[in-house]
């Protein structure tokens, strides 16, 4: 994969940018439905050890960028903390409605997901969730940013070089943008890089569980709202729907 496609990155993972305006499922609804929303991901053309990844794993594509399978949804049932209306109509629309049983009144007390990031889908839209989300390395290398509900801007590494300060986990509470992308490796013996092509294969685990209820895409319109024009266009190739 061209690195060219990616930014510039902060050389101290974990750097804020500190800017603000003035200046972190139950079954995931209609699965089909998002699935055919990235039909542009063709994964035929995913490198062989990609493509294998995909394969034994059972991933399908995301509506945010890369694939995915949910791999466990707590049978345990809580009020939801959450108001009744969905946060983002937009985000129904594009994944055809919310699942049929769902009832805006309960959540899930967790459900988890693996996500792949990989050469030919390599990056994850900006959006939010109302449920805070913990993440877990596999393996690979990427970059997050975060907008922070007071307009900082968050940006780090995740990835094996822990002495460099690449994070191993880390959680993205709930309101907070998030964004990421691959980024190329510089050390293929590492022992959680592929030396063939860049990837990141993760974990998310969401309490309470993951929703479409949930969900927000960010615009470029409210990008521009949130940043200086200086880092609303520096992160504008992020947002997607």
């Amino acid at each position: 994969m061209t690195s060219g496609i990616f930014p510039s990155v902060p050389s101290v993972p974990g750097k804020e940018t500190g800017e603000a305006a003035s200046t972190s499922t139950a079954t995931l609804s209609n699965t089909s439905s998002a699935t055919s929303a990235t039909s542009a991901t063709h994964v035929d053309l995913e490198p062989p050890h990609v493509r294998d990844t995909i394969k034994s794993l059972l991933l399908t594509p995301h509506i945010e960028g890369g694939y995915y399978a949910l791999t466990d949804s707590s049978p345990t049932l809580i009020p939801s903390p959450y108001p009744l209306t969905s946060l983002s109509e937009n985000t129904l629309q594009l994944v055809g409605g919310l699942r049929p049983d769902f009832d805006p009144a309960v959540r899930r007390a967790s459900s988890s997901i693996l996500y792949y990031l990989t050469p030919r889908s390599p990056v994850g839209s900006f959006h939010r969730n109302r449920s805070r989300i913990v993440h877990t390395l596999h393996r690979g290398r990427g970059c997050y940013v975060l907008i922070h509900p007071d307009r900082r801007v968050e940006t780090f590494v995740v990835g094996c070089e822990i002495q460099c300060g690449e994070k191993l986990q880390w959680a993205v509470d709930g309101g907070v943008w998030k964004a990421s992308y691959l980024l190329p490796n510089q050390d293929a013996t590492s022992r959680c890089l592929d030396v063939h092509d860049e990837e990141l294969l993760i974990s998310e685990t969401v309490v309470p569980g993951f929703e479409y209820a949930d969900h927000e895409f960010l615009s470029k319109d409210k990008l521009s709202q949130l940043l200086p024009e200086e880092l609303a266009e520096r992160y504008g190739w992020l947002v997607k729907h």
